[in-house]
């Protein structure tokens, strides 16, 4: 395995070798604290232009399962149709891996997609880091470095890129046609098992880019989808919902990216948090109540619930740092949640979000 460098915008440098692809790459070094989910997590698209650093010590024991797509389009094991993670880091790969439903190794798939993999890095060290600074750009570099200024000099910041235009779909695609009430789902970077969920609750799903206007369609419920980057570059897709929410009152739900996105349509603005909730151990409390639950989460920006519009109110808290989990309108069923209720990989104990959604159409 080559030796590769991990190197950090503020100057610091970690030293691994490759058990992927070997090319180097630059992107927003981010940590994940879940225990399992690696092929879920690679394939989510949130994660574009981020490489991925998992606290668990070792991964790969459980190697990767095959690609097959299901009759309805769908991706079977994988939340979409490729990795859209720049690179993974972990402290330990396991290149022996043992599960009933493996096909092959984590290296082999990461080598396969050409996205690069590092082994024996400090992974408990680089979290406290980016814990204390916050995230920052990072850049691999495989071979001798020459110089740590140099490697970073022309790395492109991450919020410098809308990365929701770059994953988005580019042409409208149905699922289950015909099902009767219909759902258009704006995709951001949709989680397929999102797709999945709404099918199973017998719903047609209209799938539509970003920016496509889907305000003169034929539709029961509207749902804004997860996905990458700032949503301060979702400047269409903010102006075409503030359109729907001015000339109808069906339903719309939001998740993740959504729940910033619809935040934007209340009048509420955006801030970046320190390092993100990355994870399946995230608590959150439904507001008004004492009921709390345990969410997966992947997001790295919040709304600022002190600026949305009287109409609107907080409608999930998270338990550890109280930003933002989610919004309600105070009469119009609208509503969303920064975690993902779908999880995938994750506990579903919020499931019902999408049951909620339904009732209202």
């Amino acid at each position: 395995m080559k030796d590769v460098t991990l190197v950090l915008q503020d100057g610091t440098t970690f030293q691994g070798k490759s058990f992927g692809y070997e090319a180097d790459v630059a992107g927003e070094v981010v940590f994940n604290t879940a225990m399992m989910g690696y092929p879920e997590s690679l394939t989510d698209p949130s994660y574009a232009g981020q490489m991925l650093v998992m606290t668990y010590p070792l991964v790969g024991n459980y190697g990767v399962p095959p690609f097959t797509v299901e009759a309805n389009g769908l991706a079977t094991f994988m939340e979409s149709d490729r990795i859209y993670a720049k690179a993974l880091i972990v402290a330990d790969y396991s290149a022996q891996y043992s599960h009933w439903n493996a096909c092959e190794s984590l290296g082999e798939w990461l080598q396969r997609e050409h996205v690069p993999g590092v082994t024996g890095i400090g992974t408990r060290r680089l979290t406290k880091l980016l814990r204390e600074h916050g995230v920052m750009m990072g850049r691999l570099v495989f071979g001798e470095t020459r110089n740590e200024e140099l490697e970073m000099r022309n790395v492109q910041a991450y919020d410098a890129v809308n990365w929701v235009e770059r994953v988005s779909c580019k042409d409208i695609i149905r699922y289950n046609e015909g099902a009767g009430r219909k759902v258009v789902l704006v995709d951001c970077g949709v989680k397929q098992n999102i797709i999945r969920c709404l099918i199973r609750r017998g719903v047609e799903v209209i799938r539509v880019p970003w920016n496509y206007d889907y305000t003169a369609m034929d539709f029961d419920g509207l749902f804004l989808a997860n996905g990458p980057g700032d949503p301060d570059r979702c400047v269409e897709a903010v102006d075409i919902l503030k359109k729907q929410m001015s000339v109808s009152r069906k339903p719309i739900c939001g998740i993740c990216m959504g729940n910033q996105l619809l935040g934007k349509a209340a009048g509420a603005s955006i801030y970046k948090l320190k390092y993100g909730h990355r994870s399946h151990n995230q608590p959150v409390r439904e507001v008004g109540t004492n009921r709390c639950y345990v969410t997966s989460q992947n997001h790295g920006y919040a709304v600022d619930t002190a600026t949305l519009d009287r109409d609107w109110r907080e409608l999930f808290v998270n338990m550890n740092d109280g930003s933002n989990e989610g919004i309600r309108h105070q009469t119009n069923p609208w509503f969303s949640s920064q975690f993902h209720p779908e999880a995938c990989s994750g506990p579903v104990d919020t499931e019902f979000m999408f049951d909620r959604f339904i009732e209202t159409l």
